[in-house]
């Protein structure tokens, strides 16, 4: 189901990820701001309206962890749900990721239909 209102935001250093998951999110539809490590990605939340977060685990500046936990510390942002990327794919950083508050956690690169089916799961509170 396409949702062009729905505005993300993708947070990822890497020029190709970028690429490849904003033409899939612009190819559906979606509105795509894209931040290159989570101090950007602060400002652009601060400036902007998003209805969820993308972001990479392992990023220059601010890491994925340390985004979420200060936004996450702003009640305001309490139901702005957050996808964390890793390379790495270990349990450990599952687990910190659901401990600071991620809603969702995907293994980079991942297929096109699971990623976008993890995007979807989390837009369809926002829908109903």
């Amino acid at each position: 189901m396409m949702n062009i209102a729905a505005h993300i935001l993708l947070v990822e250093d890497n020029p190709v990820i970028q690429r490849m998951y904003s033409h899939m999110l612009r190819r559906r539809g979606y509105s795509v701001v894209i931040a290159e490590n989570g101090l950007a990605a602060l400002r652009q939340i601060e400036l902007d309206r998003f209805d969820l977060v993308i972001a990479d685990l392992t990023m220059p500046e601010m890491d994925g962890i340390e985004l979420i936990e200060r936004v996450r510390a702003n009640h305001r942002y309490d139901c702005l749900p957050f996808i964390m990327l890793t390379a790495s794919g270990q349990d450990e950083d599952r687990q910190r990721a659901h401990a600071a508050g991620a809603n969702d956690f995907l293994t980079k690169p991942s297929s096109s239909l699971e990623f976008m089916a993890a995007v979807q799961r989390q837009l369809e509170p926002m829908a109903a």
